[in-house]
């Protein structure tokens, strides 16, 4: 049944079963992944987000009982309401969280323990209230035992939201495991209906390919056998073997009724061929005399045998025609050509050929009988004007010498200059580093006028304790000076005493207030010493900045100097090497007339040459028109231009020369 069948139908049936089980494939797929993003959508939009907002809220009690501390801490009003404000902003948060939190109960369990917590924090902020109070009023003795009392509520709530964690962790995992499950589930269902799908597959490949390939094996197998005997590999065809009614089957018997005619005819034709491959391998090897002489029924091979005889009689005349010509220019002879009447394609490009050969050697002897008079005519001129340049040349090297020698002396006295001015330069380096020490020194001046004046200070404050002391010292011999009149009698010796200590202390006032004068009168000579050294360091700056001014000049004079030395020396290399130069032209224009004299000679034979030949207008030639007045007219002219921007060039030179003489009396005035 199935061979039968055409292909486009075995074919639309098995890829049809492949679409219908991909469908199916398709709808198993989807529901199994729906069920897994559901459980995925369980973990992440209820008990991710609920573990997330329980551990904000315990962040939120942590702050808020962190700012309870700070106000009982706190000792100023302003800094008991920064940590209300804190409280209160925690407060808010809080709230803002709880309410998020509250829409994310899943479980009666959570909702239970929830509760708890908000109890449990109502009484936590009932002591909050109580604490407040007593720390406004900075009590913060009795405030620490209040939150000290109120720690027991801080960790029951947050052992609470702990709890409550553990739920919404617990829930994560559950639907996770569940979303494995389910995920395991799915896998193990779509490979095993995947695996049913390619054993089917491979079944109904197997079979539709099987039917096509044994009914293409049977064609190919004709084929071959027919395309052997085309190309004499075998002298015997067979028939493709193939009775299905499919496409193959219809296909085999067209073919073969084919291969029957075409094995028919083949033999007919095959004599006239083989007789027409002997006569163009005679063609080949050049024999054109060769013709094909067997007639057959195939009009397609008469007529191509006609031609082939015809094409065979044109080519032997053309090619006559060709060898009678081109003998002619063997022996030297270009006057005839070849008739191009009734010929094309490439027996005419060959006659074209030909004439053209002929043409072009025709016109090379005319060139070339053109080229030897005009050179015979030239060569003759070359000698004259090599004449006129050999003397121009020994005259411009003997200019050139005297120019080289006036040049280095010019470039000898700027080198001088130059290494002048560098000395000079050194030398105001010199004093630059004398100034500068000088300058320093006064600066190490100043430092120690500021350290004297400090330590200075340092004595008339010891004076001052000093006088204070005496002063002090007389207060008290004055004192027991009165205790010892009291005493009467007994007192007197401690009045002797009394007596010799305030005069003591007289004497150390006196001394105070002299040193004391003394090193008054040294402030006023160290800060004299102070300004004389600050006006020998602005001295110094200003002549530090002379010298470098003068050094600067120094610099751009000796810059000056270096490249006018540069700009000679490039002069004076390059008026030697146009003195090279010169003699080269001398000695080249020596070598230029023995050329030329091999030139005429040369000219002749090429003009003897040409007159062997038979051509064309061989008689009519004659020499090109040299115009050798115009020629020596133009090199005249160039001469003297030349000679002209020499003197131009010499005189500039010399104008440039005068600014240096300039510069160097503007620096002996300096």
């Amino acid at each position: 049944m199935i061979n039968n069948m055409k292909v486009s139908s075995k074919l639309g049936l098995g890829f049809g079963f492949l679409v219908v089980l991909v469908i199916f494939l398709g709808i198993v797929s989807v529901q199994k992944m729906s069920t897994v993003n559901e459980q995925s959508t369980i973990i992440t939009q209820n008990w991710m987000p609920s573990i997330k907002v329980i551990e904000e809220i315990n962040t939120n009690t942590s702050d808020f009982r962190i700012a309870q501390y700070s106000h009982i801490l706190a000792q100023t009003p302003e800094g008991m309401k920064n940590a209300e404000k804190d409280m209160d902003e925690v407060l808010a948060t809080m709230k803002e969280n709880r309410e998020v939190y509250e829409k994310l109960i899943s479980t009666s369990e959570e909702k239970a323990l929830y509760e708890n917590f908000s109890k449990e924090f109502d009484i936590y902020m009932q002591i909050h209230k109580e604490l407040l109070s007593i720390s406004r009023e900075n009590k913060t003795e009795e405030a620490q035992k209040i939150i000290d009392k109120s720690k027991k509520e801080f960790d029951e709530f947050s052992s609470t939201l702990l709890k409550l964690v553990k739920i919404n962790v617990d829930g994560g995992e559950k639907s996770s495991k569940d979303g494995d499950e389910i995920y395991n589930n799915a896998k193990i269902l779509l490979i095993t209906i995947i695996i049913i799908c390619i054993i089917l597959s491979l079944l109904i490949a197997y079979f539709i390919s099987n039917s096509i390939v044994n009914s293409l094996k049977n064609v190919q197998d004709g084929l071959i056998s027919f395309f052997a005997y085309l190309n004499r590999e075998s002298t015997t065809v067979k028939l493709i073997n193939l009775n299905t009614k499919d496409e193959f089957g219809v296909m085999a018997k067209i073919v073969n009724e084919n291969i029957e005619k075409t094995e028919k005819g083949i033999e007919e034709d095959r004599k006239l061929i083989d007789e027409a491959i002997t006569v163009l391998g005679e063609f080949e090897k050049g024999d054109l005399g060769q013709r094909l002489n067997i007639n057959v029924s195939n009009p397609a091979l008469m007529q191509l045998k006609n031609v082939l005889n015809k094409m065979a009689s044109n080519l032997e005349i053309n090619i006559d025609n060709v060898l009678t010509i081109l003998e002619q220019y063997s022996n030297y002879k270009y006057l005839n050509k070849i008739d191009k009447k009734d010929l094309t394609e490439q027996l005419l490009k060959l006659a074209n050929g030909v004439n053209t050969l002929g043409d072009s050697i025709t016109g090379m002897l005319i060139e070339n009988k053109t080229n030897g008079l005009t050179l015979d005519e030239s060569s003759n001129i070359l000698l004259k004007n090599v004449d006129k340049l050999n003397v121009s040349s020994n005259e411009a090297a003997a200019s050139l010498e005297e120019t080289a020698a006036a040049i280095e002396e010019i470039t000898s006295n700027i080198r001088n200059n130059t290494q002048n001015i560098a000395k000079m330069a050194t030398f105001s380096n010199g004093v630059t580093a004398s100034a500068s020490e000088g300058e320093r020194l006064a600066n190490q001046t100043t430092q120690s006028m500021d350290e004297i004046n400090t330590q200075v200070n340092l004595i008339n404050e010891s004076i001052t304790v000093i006088d204070q002391i005496a002063f002090q010292t007389n207060i008290l011999s004055l004192n027991a000076a009165v205790e010892a009149a009291t005493a009467g009698e007994a007192g007197k010796g401690f009045a002797v005493v009394a007596a010799e200590v305030r005069n003591l202390a007289s004497r150390s006032a006196e001394a105070a207030k002299e040193i004391k004068a003394i090193v008054e009168n040294a402030t006023k000579k160290a800060n004299q010493g102070k300004d004389i050294a600050n006006n020998m360091i602005s001295g110094y700056k200003e002549l530090n900045q002379n010298i470098q001014q003068t050094i600067n000049l120094i610099q751009d004079i000796e810059m000056s100097s270096k490249e006018q030395l540069t700009g000679i020396e490039q002069i004076n290399d390059a008026v030697n090497q146009l003195d090279q130069q010169t003699q080269q032209n001398a000695a080249v224009a020596s070598q230029t007339h023995d050329v030329a004299v091999l030139t005429d000679e040369i000219a002749k034979l090429i003009v003897s040459d040409a007159n062997s030949k038979e051509f064309a207008g061989k008689n009519e030639v004659k020499a090109k028109n040299v115009k050798t007045n115009n020629h020596q007219r133009e090199i005249k002219q160039e001469i003297k231009r030349e000679k002209t921007v020499t003197s131009t060039k010499t005189a500039t030179k010399k104008q440039e020369i005068k600014p240096q003489t300039s510069n160097d009396n503007e620096w002996e005035s300096f």
